[in-house]
């Protein structure tokens, strides 16, 4: 069809890559608290410094320039903390990099929106594809200023990148920004400087293996004894022998113990961070590790005993469970979040919904397809305008929550995740599947019927279902006729049977089968070709 993007194809989605588990640690005496403060406090000042070295050297950094910062760190703490605040330093300057080219896209995006727009006439309307001019002087004039205001920003930013000017905030921009706001973040001064200090911290080790229990920096044993290397300036406070730190508190790993278990016994690396909660004024420690790759099952294989569409939305997953013909079975299923409150209540309410959503697939035996979605150049207020409902339901999707999420969850139960493109889903959804799965009991929404072109899209099958033929074409009367049989199919030319219809009630189904073969019936005029022709005897005498 003209003026529609290509679709592209599904495709299954690979496992988790990394798992990460945190525990609190319990029975921290007041001398431990302080040396775990003083030994992030130390190792906070030099990621800071080596931040910003990092940042000077730009992408003209090599591994020579990596050395020579680890070798000055190293007198100033030891080899193994020099490594991970350099590897630390390297990330971040990495991640903020990548930050700075997703604002450049963003901002080249609203340039041409505007652009465009001020170039058509005043209300003209736009497209599906393309917006049209603006409705008033008054707007127009207000955006030709916010388009020199982009472009300004653009032209900063393009800059910066050319240099390989990075901008990092060692704690957060956002924390920085709310020193300037405390009464309407409901902080004191102290308890904001309290949180700026452990948010600045270091106070994380990446794991070797063939080391002692997978980390020589941080270590925790099977028992959940946890462990410290001091840096050389702080190696007076060590209560063991080799400048370590043992703390009081035992750890346990309620989630995935078992499995750090085998991995700290094994001696493969485990990469530990402790980090201070200030709020609650507690001490919590992660444990995280790489999981090596998993071959995935064929996408074949997992459609073989069909899918459950699944399709996100602000507030709820609306799914339908179809077979490998791409039928759709039962009733529409509706699994409800509610994403107002705190972030843990946020998170919990996602993980509540996605179990469900989970359990009922395992049960049944099904793979589950989701849409491929990233809204991240569907949010700019440029190419929604005055649509702000609109703008705002995009932003509050959790995306990228539920993404990760399905993904790590569903590689735990064994299910398999297809996704699928997610161009028209909705559309054509409503267009083909709303309307005839409509019953008296039942009223599937715009949701529910996007849900089944999801999952018929990720079966291989065409979302539009299968429709009449012409009248005339439907049989030698105009009969009613949809299901055609294939060239080859046996007996197609055969005589359709005789189905009882309204003024047939009382004729049982299969009577008067071969009402249209008169070859079947014993009565005269029978066919001729049908009749067994023999000559007659001569006579021999008169």
């Amino acid at each position: 069809m003209a003026g529609l993007r290509l679709v592209a194809a599904p495709f299954m989605v690979p496992g988790p890559s990394g798992i990460a588990i945190r525990t609190r640690l319990k029975g921290l005496t007041g001398g431990d608290e302080k040396v775990l403060g003083l030994v992030g406090d130390h190792l906070g000042a030099l990621a800071s410094r080596d931040l910003k070295a990092r940042c000077a050297a730009g992408p003209e950094h090599d591994s020579d320039s990596w050395a020579e910062r680890k070798r000055a760190l190293t007198t100033e703490s030891s080899s193994r903390w020099a490594g991970s605040v350099t590897k630390a330093s390297h990330d971040q300057w990495a991640l903020a990099r990548r930050g700075l080219l997703a604002h450049i896209h963003s901002l080249q995006a609203g340039v041409r929106t505007i652009a465009h727009r001020l170039s058509l006439p005043l209300a003209e309307k736009g497209t599906k594809h393309a917006p049209g001019g603006y409705r008033s002087r008054r707007e127009w004039f207000a955006k030709s200023r916010r388009l020199r205001v982009l472009e300004d920003r653009l032209q900063a930013a393009q800059a910066d990148w050319q240099a390989g000017l990075v901008r990092v905030v060692r704690g957060g921009k956002r924390l920085l920004n709310t020193r300037h706001h405390l009464q309407a973040a409901q902080l004191t001064e102290e308890q904001w400087r309290s949180r700026w200090r452990a948010e600045r911290r270091f106070l994380q080790a990446d794991g070797e293996s063939g080391k002692r229990y997978g980390n020589e920096t941080i270590r925790v044993t099977p028992d959940g004894e946890v462990s410290l290397k001091l840096p050389a300036p702080l190696a007076y406070l060590a209560n063991a022998p080799h400048g370590r730190y043992v703390l009081a508190a035992q750890v346990s790993f309620a989630h995935r113990g078992g499995q750090w278990a085998d991995r700290v016994s094994a001696n493969r690396a485990v990469a530990y961070r402790i980090h201070e909660d200030t709020g609650r004024g507690r001490w919590y420690l992660t444990a995280a590790w790489t999981l090596p790759p998993v071959q995935t099952i064929p996408l074949e294989a997992a459609r073989a005993r069909g899918v459950v569409g699944v399709d996100t939305n602000a507030d709820h997953l609306a799914a339908w469970r179809l077979d490998e013909h791409g039928n759709p079975l039962g009733e529409p299923l509706r699994f409800g979040y509610d994403l107002t409150g705190t972030a843990s209540h946020r998170d919990a309410q996602v993980r509540h919904a996605l179990i469900r959503l989970l359990h009922f697939a395992r049960r049944h035996g099904l793979a589950i397809a989701v849409e491929d979605l990233d809204f991240a150049s569907e949010k700019t207020r440029e190419k929604h305008g005055r649509r702000r409902r609109f703008r705002k339901l995009i932003s509050g999707m959790p995306v990228a929550r539920l993404r990760a999420r399905l993904v790590s969850m569903a590689a735990e139960l064994g299910i398999p995740v297809i996704a699928v493109d997610p161009a028209y889903t909705s559309r054509w959804g409503a267009q083909h599947w709303q309307k005839p799965l409509t019953a008296t009991s039942r009223k599937p929404t715009r949701h529910d019927a996007a849900a089944v072109a999801i999952g018929r899209r990720a079966l291989g099958h065409p979302i539009r279902r299968r429709t009449a033929p012409p009248r005339t074409h439907q049989s030698d009367g105009c009969g009613h006729r949809t299901v055609q049989a294939r060239p080859g199919s046996p007996g197609r030319e055969g005589h359709r049977p005789r189905i009882p219809g309204p003024r047939t009630r009382s004729v049982p189904p299969g009577r008067a089968a071969n009402a249209v073969d008169q070859n079947a019936q014993h009565r005269p005029g029978r066919s001729a070709e049908h009749e067994t022709w023999q000559q007659d005897s001569l006579a021999l005498s008169p």
